[in-house]
């Protein structure tokens, strides 16, 4: 248990020390996700809108407005969104039982 808690308690000290503005050695990865063409990846994966909705856990109020502008996608749901139009079947490969 020892070997556990001085881990976690070296990467508190490591976050403490980030985030008090030490940055050396520290590797910071910065991806750039791209808003999607809603429309496009939904027709890649052949679902109707309330079936892509229901795949991809959100209200079909929400699908709507992002294909049709008036919202745009952020945060996780551009990063799924991402995936799915280079993997059109990675949620049901995915999640499938």
């Amino acid at each position: 248990m020892t070997n556990a808690l001085d881990k976690i308690m070296g990467g508190l000290d490591d976050a403490r020390s980030y985030l008090s503005g030490d940055r050396s050695g520290f590797a910071v990865h910065e991806v750039e996700v791209p808003y999607p063409d809603v429309v496009a990846i939904r027709s890649k994966t052949g679902l109707s809108q309330p079936a892509f909705a229901r795949s991809i856990g959100i209200p079909l109020g929400t699908l709507k407005n992002w294909e049709q502008g008036r919202r745009r996608p952020e945060g996780p749901a551009r990063v799924l969104l991402a995936l799915i139009e280079k993997r059109p079947a990675i949620v049901q490969e995915e999640l499938s039982t």
